[in-house]
């Protein structure tokens, strides 16, 4: 891009979660690296610029802060659909305010999804998730929604343009009806918008994304994947924070260890936890699990030993990377999946709500990377999945290093996210979609 090209001034507004938030940021790191002209405001809420606010950032990048939508958001996975409603309700007024007061005047803002404002939506989740969202009426004409579950939980819906054939139970199982509702407003302002973004890599979804293109009158960019992949060439060892983690990493032979995450978000009961634990004692496969705020009761089934640790954070991607890690287990958060795909790994897939089960058959039955994990014997299923000699296990793997190749292919300097991104900086930098233009 040319540097001495006008400055163009991106709003960048995620929806206020963990899961909208990195891989939005991710996005807007690549597009101020490579073009200097471009400034972006993100825009947080107070709780999450306490968070995230010290992160290292390009100097282009500035933050702008709102009120929470709730006086505390811990209460976000407890009270999910409280938050969810304050959300659409509690952040237009403050998000507008923040809009009037920025100079230079915003040229393009960019918008999660799930927060029904136009110009250019970004889609954090996969490309067939969203086909999933904008054909929502073919679900309604079909008879299949969330209540319906019971009675036909297993039949295959095979309408949906660029999705194969998938179980009912896996589109729309884990979401509630509030849920629904707000997906089917968001489908009448997809219509508003001038560019979709979507934290996807055109060769794992083409699919998905061709079958978009006919029913949408603008522009689709395929961007991902949307996670940190520049810090590890930045700096490829870990912090001194970190240190403990890779050290362990370090004395265990390769592809050996069980990467083991369920995500920042929701949680599993105590029950299922020991469960796992269990599973994973028994299997006498090797194993670092992050496990937030249970970590330091699980640590008390599982003692520290050579065989695995239990952490209750980790710098997740840098993990996965790791030359010793062999294999994730994953709640199959979409962010989650994309940084495995980077590192190469197979999956074994734990959906607990929203679109996780829908990615855990994209993981399983579509991409063939993945195992479910079901009611059985976990610790049998984790020792057949880390055995590194097993024709199956052999198989996911090759597999999953396929896509591997694909998704660094599409980083490169001529793949696909690295073109599309190239575009939309020229797009929105020739002042196409400037937002005094949207009424």
């Amino acid at each position: 891009m040319d540097s001495q090209a006008s400055t163009c001034h991106v709003v960048a507004v995620p929806y206020p979660g963990r899961g909208h938030i990195n891989p939005m940021m991710n996005l807007c790191k690549i597009l101020a690296s490579q073009a200097p002209h471009i400034v972006i405001t993100f825009v947080l809420t107070e709780e999450w610029l306490g968070l995230v606010g010290s992160d290292q950032k390009p100097s282009n990048i500035s933050f702008a802060t709102i009120p929470n939508v709730l006086p505390s958001e811990q209460v976000r996975a407890q009270h999910f659909p409280e938050f969810l409603e304050a959300v659409f309700t509690k952040m237009e007024a403050s998000v507008d305010e923040v809009l009037h007061r920025l100079h230079p005047p915003p040229t393009l803002i960019m918008a999660d999804a799930f927060l029904n404002i136009p110009v250019a939506l970004f889609f954090p989740t996969a490309a067939s998730n969203f086909s999933f969202f904008y054909h929502l009426q073919l679900l309604e004409q079909n008879g299949h929604l969330p209540e319906n579950l019971s009675e036909k939980g297993d039949e295959m819906v095979d309408y949906i343009p660029g999705i194969p054939p998938t179980r009912l139970t896996d589109l729309v199982g884990g979401r509630s009806e509030q849920m629904m509702q707000r997906l089917r407003s968001m489908v009448d302002w997809v219509h508003r918008t001038q560019y979709l973004l979507l934290s996807s890599v055109y060769e794992i979804e083409s699919q998905a994304v061709d079958a978009l293109k006919p029913s949408l009158s603008f522009p689709i960019y395929t961007v991902g994947p949307s996670i940190p992949y520049s810090k590890l060439k930045d700096n490829p060892r870990s912090n001194s924070d970190l240190d403990y983690i890779t050290k362990w990493l370090d004395r265990q032979p390769g592809s050996s260890v069980l990467y083991v995450s369920l995500g920042s978000f929701l949680s599993i009961s105590s029950s299922k936890m020991d469960e796992i634990a269990a599973g994973l004692r028994n299997s006498n496969a090797r194993f670092l699990w992050v496990a937030r705020d249970e970590a330091s009761r699980l640590k008390e089934l599982l003692p520290e030993g050579d065989l695995g640790i239990v952490v209750p954070w980790c710098d997740q991607l840098r993990a996965l990377t790791h030359p010793s890690v062999g294999g994730f287990w994953t709640h199959c958060g979409w962010n989650s999946i994309q940084e495995g795909v980077y590192a190469g790994l197979p999956f074994l897939a734990y959906p607990i709500a929203m679109d996780q089960g829908h990615n855990c058959k994209i993981i399983v039955d579509d991409w063939k990377v993945g195992w479910r994990v079901g009611k059985g014997d976990i610790a049998g299923l984790v020792h057949k999945f880390m055995n590194l000699g097993d024709s199956e296990s052999i198989e996911l793997r090759r597999r999953a290093k396929d896509l591997r190749e694909l998704c660094r292919h599409a980083i490169g300097l001529d793949g696909s996210s690295r073109t599309n991104i190239c575009t939309f900086i020229r797009d929105i930098s020739s002042g196409v979609g400037n937002i005094q233009d949207i009424n």
